[in-house]
C-alpha cells in the first residue's frame, strides 16, 4: 500500500520545487576513514600515559643527581617519550650487539627491559674506574667484568623505579639477567604492544639513549590504580609537603640577574678614537667619591661607592632610587 502524505509534508515539497531545492537528498560529507587495529588496543589512557611521564621524569631527576655523584660530570636525564607501539617494532629498532638488562616486577608478572645505549655503557664503565671516558671500544660487546661494573648503575636505576612508583603502588623491580641479543630477551609476543619509555642522557657534550620497554598484558591490574584524580599533581620528592607559590618563590628568589656598576661616561671623537693607545687616559664624567649608578637588569635601581673588600673591587649601597629610569 502506498504511503500516504501528510498536508505539511505535501506544503513542504511544494516549497522545494518553487525554491528549486531537494531536501530528499542528504548532503554526504566526504570523511576519511580511519582503520582500527584490533591487535593494538590503547591499553593506557591518555591520562594514564601523562601520569607515568610524570613518575619517569621524577625517576629521570633521581637518576640523573645519582650519576652526577659518581661521574663527578654535568648530567641531565630527560624523559623523550612515552608510547605504546608492537614489541616487533621495538625489537627491530635494537641494535646488535645490545646492552639490555632484563627485570620483573614481582607479584604483578610484569616483564621489562632496560636497553642502555652501548656507547654510554662503555663511558660509564670507563668513568666508573676512574677513566675519563673519551675514546671507542672496537669490540661492542659488554665482557662480563664490564656487566659487573654496570650493575652498580642498575641496582641503582631499580632502586630509583621503586621510589618512583611507590606513588602508585608499592613495586618490586628486580634484575632477572644480562642479554646481548634482543632475540633472546623475550618479555611478550611479536604481536603484543609493550609500553615504551625512552630517555636522553647528556654527560658534557654527549648525549646518549635509555630505554625502558614493559610488557602491559598485564599491566591492566596496576592502571586501575592510576587515576587521572589521584595522581594529576605527581611532584619530584624535593617539592613534597610544598605548595606551588612555595614552589615559584624559591626559584624566583635563586634566580641570578647581572647588576652593573657604571663607573663614568665620556665622548670622543672619531679622531681622538683612532689616536687611542696603550696607557692613555680617558676622563669621565664623574668626579672621585661621586656616587656611581648601579643597574639591576639593565634598570637602575640604586646608586653607591666604590671600594675594596678583601682584596676585591666592591660597591657600597648608598641610595635606593624609588623612581628608577629604563636604560
Amino acid at each position: 500500500m502506498a504511503e500516504v502524505l501528510s498536508q505539511q509534508e505535501i506544503d513542504q515539497l511544494l516549497n522545494n520545487i518553487k525554491d528549486g531545492s531537494d531536501t530528499s537528498e542528504k548532503e554526504i560529507v566526504s570523511q576519511e576513514a580511519i582503520l582500527y587495529d584490533f591487535r593494538l588496543p590503547n591499553r593506557i589512557s591518555k591520562n594514564q600515559l601523562r601520569t607515568i611521564r610524570q613518575i619517569n621524569e621524577n625517576f629521570a631527576e633521581s637518576l640523573s643527581s645519582f650519576l652526577l655523584s659518581k661521574l663527578q660530570s654535568m648530567v641531565s636525564v630527560n624523559v623523550v617519550a612515552v608510547d605504546q607501539i608492537y614489541y616487533s617494532e621495538y625489537v627491530l629498532s635494537v641494535s646488535s650487539p645490545a646492552c639490555l638488562f632484563t627485570f620483573d616486577i614481582r607479584n604483578y608478572d610484569i616483564k621489562g627491559i632496560l636497553e642502555l645505549n652501548t656507547d654510554f655503557a662503555f663511558t660509564l664503565v670507563d668513568r666508573l674506574l676512574g677513566g675519563s671516558g673519551v675514546g671507542e671500544k672496537q669490540n661492542k660487546i659488554v665482557t662480563p667484568i664490564e656487566q659487573k661494573v654496570l650493575s652498580v648503575v642498575v641496582d641503582k636505576i631499580m632502586s630509583d623505579l621503586k621510589k618512583c612508583w611507590a606513588q602508585v603502588e608499592e613495586l618490586q623491580f628486580v634484575v632477572d639477567r644480562f642479554e646481548p641479543d634482543i632475540d633472546f630477551a623475550q618479555i611478550t609476543s611479536q604481536s603484543e604492544s609493550v609500553l615504551l619509555i625512552s630517555f636522553e642522557i647528556n654527560i658534557g657534550n654527549q648525549a646518549y639513549m635509555m630505554n625502558l620497554c614493559f610488557s602491559t598484558f598485564s599491566f591492566d591490574e596496576l592502571l586501575t590504580k592510576i587515576s587521572s584524580q589521584g595522581f594529576a599533581a605527581v611532584r619530584p620528592a624535593k617539592y613534597h609537603g610544598t605548595t606551588s607559590q612555595e614552589i615559584i618563590k624559591t626559584h624566583l628568589l635563586n634566580t641570578k640577574i647581572p647588576v652593573v656598576v657604571e663607573f663614568g661616561k665620556a665622548t670622543l671623537t672619531v679622531d681622538e678614537l683612532i689616536k687611542l693607545e696603550l696607557g692613555d687616559l680617558v676622563k669621565l664624567n664623574i668626579k672621585i667619591g661621586d656616587e656611581h649608578p648601579v643597574r639591576v637588569a639593565n634598570k637602575l635601581l640604586f646608586s653607591g661607592k666604590c671600594g675594596m673588600v678583601n682584596d676585591h673591587k666592591a660597591i657600597k649601597i648608598t641610595k635606593k632610587l624609588e623612581n628608577f629610569e629604563k636604560s
